[in-house]
């Protein structure tokens, strides 16, 4: 019956994207004209060169356009939901619901991602009739492996967008705790660089965090730049991951809600 609960708030949550798309499409737009902006920038950077670290171009295009599937899955709407609803005191209200706030912003957070995936997906393929076409894996397998990869990257970033609009507890500055969240993500998760472009001290660095399981494992398994086994071996790298960030988003609450309780508010 309580799973059902977070089902209806995942399914009115998709509804809630239709219902007010114009905050969400904005959202979208922003990250296309980023995408597109990374787009020129390659083909510029790969200009008379057959391949760079080894990336060839089309490998780098296709790159590009998982880094904008991969970070329309959780819009900038979706992000501030869970700080907007720690600043207005809408959480005093949630904490009375027979929920776990947790498990209820996931909920919601996985009914806007299959919204705005589909979205996202539409404008990818738009754009890609636009630019000739996207390199596709050659096997079934890697199809398989990388749509698995990429709920999991769904997942690790909700963790971390959620574990960061906590943060909101103790400031009243959610719009700058996003935008750090935004660049750190995207910087270290390989989002505008690939990590086989950083200095060896610095891609060492990306790939013991959790980040690279947003962008790059499922762009390298996609690009079949990993074998079957480093794929498998990296979708368990992402779950575990979720496992502890989702048990440090849950320790992080309710530090966050017994100082509520002290400070009676």
């Amino acid at each position: 019956m309580l799973k059902k609960k977070y089902v209806t708030l995942a399914k009115m949550t998709m509804q809630h994207t239709i219902a007010y798309r114009f905050s969400y499409f904005i959202s979208l737009l922003g990250s296309l004209i980023f995408i597109l902006t990374m787009f020129f920038m390659w083909k510029a950077i790969f200009d008379g060169r057959e391949e760079l670290s080894g990336f060839t171009w089309p490998q780098m295009k296709a790159y590009i356009f998982i880094t904008f599937l991969t970070n329309s899955l959780i819009s900038w709407y979706s992000e501030t939901r869970i700080s907007k609803k720690i600043l207005s005191g809408e959480v005093a209200m949630d904490l009375l619901k027979p929920l776990d706030f947790q498990k209820a912003r996931a909920a919601e957070t996985i009914g806007s991602s299959l919204m705005e995936g589909a979205i996202a997906a539409i404008m990818i393929g738009v754009t890609l009739v636009l630019a000739g076409g996207i390199m596709l894996p050659e096997s079934s397998l890697t199809l398989a492996l990388f749509i698995i990869s990429l709920l999991a990257s769904l997942l690790i970033k909700f963790c971390i967008v959620y574990i960061v609009g906590l943060i909101c507890f103790w400031t009243s500055n959610s719009i700058g705790v996003a935008w750090m969240r935004a660049a750190v993500t995207n910087f270290l998760s390989g989002a505008i660089i690939p990590l086989s472009f950083f200095p060896a001290w610095l891609e060492f660095l990306a790939r013991v965090l959790p980040f690279q399981g947003i962008v790059y494992i499922p762009a390298s398994i996609y690009l079949e730049r990993m074998s079957t086994i480093e794929a498998v071996q990296g979708i368990g790298m992402q779950l575990i991951w979720i496992i502890v960030l989702w048990i440090a988003a849950k320790g992080m609450w309710n530090w966050a809600v017994r100082q509520v309780t002290i400070y009676g508010g």
